[in-house]
């Protein structure tokens, strides 16, 4: 009986549990459901779940044909702008300052390298005339592309409080035309210059050598840090940021629409790449013009001298020497 009697008021006890957290569910619910109506009498645009909807990166219907006109808010555009503003703009603001830094510090304290020997006056082909075209070509459009790049991507930063809105908004539209412009010229250069060079920069045992010895063992056409450059910078990142810079462009031929997740994801890759590219190519262009003395006799005049030859490219001039072509090439 007592038994029963205990079974009964756990049961009851039980119910009563039930009841009462419903009663307080639904009374919450309640309070949600007049809460929400209250936001959207004091505040008619605050509605909640149709933001949520809208935000939730899901295509809805729209009477609009183009490709995604129904994603009225892409998510991934935040995230795109957070790392674009932030990560590459900060971190290769510094890297690029660094490169800038460290070139200047260098030549401060040790001066362009010059030649161990004197001239003598005797000069040895080392460039034809298509060569340093393609050459020249290639750092003309690089040069461009470089100026106008970091300008859209920094210029708000330094230019923006010079010269005001009202100039520097279309300043910068006229940047980023000569920027999409030069783009497919800077592409096709690129093609020509990798069929003029390619041969002669295909990795040898001495380029290894080259590269252990710190750039003391004797060295062919080309060294082993003039090759990792046309491989690693000139090739490499050549094709990164032509390929993102043409889906950019929307001129890629045959696609006639890349998603807005293609564009960004090119955009941070071409950024990216962009600033990889300048930072390295900062150390080449030093070499090869005030960083060391008779690098630029070659790409200005096609030709270099002897005592020039013979310190940096040993190798190479003794098979000029030897009857080869300015290539090195032997005749067979």
């Amino acid at each position: 009986m007592k038994l029963a009697t205990m079974s009964a008021w756990v049961r009851a006890a039980s119910v009563g549990i039930v009841l009462a957290l419903g009663t307080v569910g639904a009374h919450a619910a309640d309070n949600d459901a007049a809460a929400q109506v209250a936001r959207e009498a004091t505040q008619p645009s605050n509605n909640a779940p149709v933001w949520r909807a809208v935000n939730s990166n899901v295509e809805h219907y729209s009477a609009i044909k183009t490709p995604e006109a129904g994603v009225l808010i892409q998510a991934g555009g935040h995230r795109w702008s957070v790392f674009r503003g932030g990560v590459i703009t900060v971190y290769g603001g510094w890297l690029i300052s660094l490169a800038i830094t460290g070139v200047a510090l260098f030549f401060a304290m040790r001066g362009p390298i010059k030649l161990k020997e004197a001239r003598t006056g005797k000069m040895v082909k080392r460039f034809t005339l298509i060569e340093r075209y393609a050459h020249w070509s290639v750092a003309i459009t690089f040069i461009v592309l470089a100026i106008t790049g970091i300008i859209i991507l920094w210029g708000r930063y330094f230019l923006l409080p010079i010269l005001g809105g009202s100039a520097y908004g279309p300043l910068l539209w006229l940047l980023k035309s000569v920027h999409n412009l030069i783009g497919p010229l800077f592409t096709i250069s690129l093609i020509v210059m990798f069929v003029v060079y390619v041969r002669d920069n295909m990795p040898t045992g001495d380029d290894i050598k080259w590269l252990l010895s710190g750039g003391k063992r004797p060295a062919h056409r080309f060294n082993g840090g003039e090759k990792m450059w046309f491989w690693g910078g000139v090739t490499g990142l050549g094709i990164v940021v032509s390929v993102t810079g043409w889906i950019l462009n929307s001129t890629v031929p045959g696609i006639d629409y890349f998603t807005r997740e293609a564009m960004q994801l090119s955009n941070i890759i071409h950024g990216i790449a962009s600033i990889l590219f300048i930072a390295m190519s900062i150390g080449h262009i030093y070499i090869g013009s005030i960083g060391m003395e008779g690098s630029y006799d070659g790409m200005r005049s096609g030709s270099v001298d002897e005592s020039w030859a013979k310190e940096h490219h040993a190798l190479w001039l003794d098979d000029v020497n030897a009857g080869a072509d300015h290539r090195g090439r032997r005749p067979t």
